[in-house]
């Protein structure tokens, strides 16, 4: 039987995760979740985020029983992870984290910054990163109101200025005499999706950081040691389940272009109102 996994996020940034996954192990049914009713979570309190993310994994585990969960949002793991873990004990949950080392690592100059969201920056755990894998390098935490919006407007066919894409990335690229920032954490699953963009625009040349890759690893790790899921037969279409509003027409085709089937887009009832009472 093909292991039954769940791809969660505010969004569609998970999109870039689930595609390793994919990749990585074709044998896997994957649901793709987008809680675009509480996107973004930013906005969200913290307590208001642990219990909104608590009500939406209850209604999903109790109607499609999954053999492991992919939290494919950065502030989302770093907030939620260990009370899904309390709350139920019998699933692998594989959360998502900050590039933070494999950067400090590739890098020749040194300097890299972590592009992310607000909440990201700021989180504890981030500098606690930092400090144990970067306290060689010059790391420069840049926080982005903007970005991941720009990525779901992006996705759902809307025309994006250059210059919006620009200013959100320009404090990522800083000089110091003859060195300069050549490795680019990208610390939100949303940002891959502008990764194109990213380096078009960027004034010279880095190494961006994705964590889809690592995470489709761990995955696979997941399913094959704890859980003894060894790979086998491709399995598909893969569903995507949104809380919020049906995809449009652009979305769905780019659903559709990664694999996921077509008819099978359906909507949790849980709505903007929710969001709104959870925040």
């Amino acid at each position: 039987m093909a292991p039954k996994v769940f791809v969660f996020d505010s969004g569609l940034g998970g999109l870039t995760v689930l595609s390793e996954i994919v990749r990585l192990r074709p044998d896997v049914q994957c649901l793709y979740v987008a809680d675009d009713a509480g996107f973004p979570y930013g906005r969200l309190s913290e307590a208001a985020l642990v219990a909104r993310v608590g009500d939406v994994m209850d209604r999903l585990i109790a109607r499609f029983a999954p053999d492991a969960i992919v939290i494919a949002c950065n502030t989302a793991s770093t907030l939620v992870l260990p009370h899904l873990r309390a709350a139920y004990p019998q699933i692998p949950f594989i959360g998502t984290v900050p590039a933070i080392k494999p950067a400090a690592a590739l890098s020749r100059s040194k300097m890299i910054s972590v592009l992310a969201t607000p909440g990201t920056v700021a989180r504890d755990y981030t500098r606690d990163l930092i400090r144990t894998y970067a306290a060689h390098c010059a790391v420069n935490l840049v926080g982005s109101t903007r970005l991941a919006g720009l990525a779901e407007a992006f996705m759902n066919g809307e025309e994006i200025a250059d210059g919006e894409i620009a200013q959100e990335i320009s404090g990522c690229f800083v000089t110091d005499g003859q060195a300069r920032t050549d490795c680019i954490v990208l610390a939100c699953t949303h940002y891959p999706l502008l990764l194109s963009e990213f380096a078009r625009l960027a004034p010279w040349p880095v190494t961006w950081i994705d964590p889809a890759e690592a995470i489709a690893r761990r995955l696979d790790h997941v399913l094959r040691e704890e859980l003894g899921m060894s790979e086998g037969a491709a399995a598909g279409p893969h569903r995507a389940l949104f809380t919020g509003s049906r995809p449009g027409p652009t979305l769905e085709a780019a659903l559709l272009r990664r694999g996921i089937g077509e008819n099978l887009l359906e909507l949790l009832p849980l709505h903007a109102a929710d969001a709104l009472k959870s925040g």
